[in-house]
């Protein structure tokens, strides 16, 4: 049965980088088979994957040849260990609304068939403000089963995090969706797995892995490749492994307690981290 994911967070957060990494190490290392449909404007959610700058997306593609255009062939590729690849794209610059955007990608690739029962995996990559309802929709709707959270041990950080859980507990009932845990991906902030472990056990949830900070991911990223298709063997290859299978074997899935503002700035101030 194809398990549908989705990858939420701050922008600039790293959310789209650990998503990319843990689907090729998925790949790779478990052989599974996966489809990431990009849900940011920015359509950056697969570029590592297909190794170029941007694939066309849902939106141009129907902008520019209709309804008829949007098709398999034209909106779906193919890219590291046959990870396929859809960006939903978003409106011109300056009008409409991209949360719609995401919400119009998603419905056609459902009829399209783009989500085969073959696959394993289909992970949704989405910008992280869900006060836009578009934005939302892959929880609100039940598109997406399992949420996981990227964050780090910095407010904002941390902001978006609590913020995210508070979208989805309002949607949980309705679409069943739940939250699978919270992926620290580390800022090298003094106490950060302490903070980020207390955090996750106050909202009810856990930190379903700590990765560390490595400039080899940066390196892969300038190639356009993602750390396990750069270098299998090196140590950070193995920790997005070790996220991968952590998600392939989760049966931790709850509905979070988010915490109030007063709450979370107490939290923070006592392990001494900047506002």
């Amino acid at each position: 049965m194809t398990r549908k994911i989705a990858f939420y967070g701050k922008g600039g957060i790293g959310k789209s980088t650990t998503q990319q990494n843990v689907a090729a190490a998925m790949n790779h290392f478990f052989d599974k088979k996966v489809l990431i449909h990009g849900c940011d404007p920015k359509a950056d959610c697969t570029r590592m994957i297909l190794g170029i700058r941007m694939q066309e997306t849902v939106m141009d593609t129907l902008r520019e040849f209709g309804e008829d255009g949007v098709t398999l062939d034209t909106v779906l590729k193919t890219g590291y260990g046959g990870i396929k690849c859809v960006e939903s794209g978003g409106p011109e610059p300056g009008v409409g609304c991209a949360g719609r955007g995401v919400i119009t990608a998603i419905n056609m690739m459902e009829d399209l068939g783009a989500y085969s029962p073959d696959l394993d995996f289909v992970i949704f990559d989405v910008l992280g403000d869900v006060v836009c309802g578009g934005f939302a929709m892959p929880v609100r709707e039940g598109k997406a089963e399992e949420i996981y959270i990227v964050a780090s041990g910095e407010m904002m950080a941390l902001y978006a995090a609590n913020n995210i859980c508070k979208g989805m507990v309002k949607y949980a009932e309705q679409s069943g969706v739940r939250v699978g845990g919270i992926i620290c991906n580390s800022r090298n902030v003094d106490g950060e797995r302490e903070l980020m472990e207390e955090f996750c056990d106050i909202i009810g949830t856990k930190m379903i892995h700590f990765v560390p900070r490595d400039n080899i991911v940066q390196k892969a990223e300038f190639n356009r490749k993602t750390v396990t298709e750069f270098d299998d063997l090196c140590t950070q290859a193995q920790e997005y492994r070790t996220l991968a299978e952590k998600i392939i074997n989760n049966t931790n899935f709850v509905i979070p307690t988010p915490m109030e503002m007063d709450e979370m700035e107490k939290l923070v101030i006592q392990y001494g981290l900047p506002d």
